[in-house]
C-alpha cells in the first residue's frame, strides 16, 4: 500500500504533532495518486472509521485529525493546508457518502463541516 498524506480530511497528510507544528515528513507524498486509486483511498477511509487496519501514516492521521479540525489546521504548513483542501474537495465531490460518514464521526455536531464547506465553496 502506498504511503498516505493527508487524505482525509482535513485529512491532513498523515501528520504528527511536533513543536506546535505538524511534521512535514509526508508533505511530498503524491496525494493525487492516492485520491485516484479507489482501493488505497478506501483503505484509509476504513482506517479512519475503525473498520480496517491502519498504516503508520493512517494511525498518525487518525490521531491528529481531531486537533487539526478543531484548530482550523493552525499547526499545518501551507503545503499541508493545500493538500487537506484537495482531499476535502475530492471527498465532497467524488465520495460524498464517505465524506458524510467521516464528518459524522469526527465532527458529530457539524461545527467544522459547515466552516470547511463554506470555505471550499469560495475557492
Amino acid at each position: 500500500m502506498q504511503p498516505f498524506s493527508a487524505v482525509i480530511f482535513c485529512a491532513l497528510v498523515g501528520l504528527v504533532l511536533a513543536d506546535n507544528k505538524y511534521t512535514s515528513k509526508y508533505d511530498n507524498v503524491d496525494v493525487e495518486k492516492i485520491l485516484t486509486n479507489d482501493r488505497v483511498l478506501t483503505n484509509y477511509i476504513k482506517c479512519l472509521m475503525d473498520e480496517g487496519p491502519c498504516t503508520p501514516e493512517g494511525r498518525e492521521l487518525k490521531k491528529t485529525l481531531p486537533d487539526a479540525l478543531s484548530s482550523n489546521c493552525s499547526k499545518c504548513n501551507a503545503k499541508q493546508k493545500d493538500t487537506a483542501e484537495k482531499v476535502m474537495k475530492h471527498l465532497m465531490s467524488k465520495r460524498a457518502k464517505d465524506w458524510e460518514r467521516l464528518t459524522k464521526k469526527y465532527d458529530p455536531q457539524g461545527l467544522y463541516k459547515q466552516r470547511y464547506e463554506e470555505h471550499l465553496s469560495k475557492t
